[in-house]
């Protein structure tokens, strides 16, 4: 399937799968890097969509570094526990040193 073709929810989780180890991203960045800045909400529900699609939700966050959307991930604890796995520091439901491990896809992608 061609890019272009692809649907928006596909798009989004071309990106996502593509969020480094140790590294997390904002919905809004990802609606930015496709060409649709005031889509971050579509961006989030892409990701609660994602289930059993290979998809690393885990790494998408709010752009405060807030894990807005823990409640869609099975168990009370699992969003945070698979990105302290990857040794990110949460406290609070909030990523610690969000800046230094922030990855922004319009700065590390290239639009095919």
């Amino acid at each position: 399937m061609k890019p272009e073709t692809l649907s928006f929810f596909e798009k989004v989780y071309e990106v996502v799968r593509q969020i480094p180890f140790g590294r997390v991203t904002s919905y809004g960045a990802i609606a930015k890097y496709l060409g649709a800045a005031k889509s971050a909400r579509i961006v989030g529900y892409a990701m609660n969509s994602s289930h059993n699609k290979d998809v690393p939700a885990h790494r998408v966050v709010n752009r405060k570094g807030l894990l807005t959307g823990k409640h869609h991930f099975d168990g009370s604890n699992l969003m945070q526990q698979l990105l302290e796995n990857e040794g990110i520091e949460v406290v609070d439901n909030q990523i610690q040193h969000l800046d230094s491990i922030y990855w922004d896809p319009s700065k590390e992608l290239r639009e095919n």
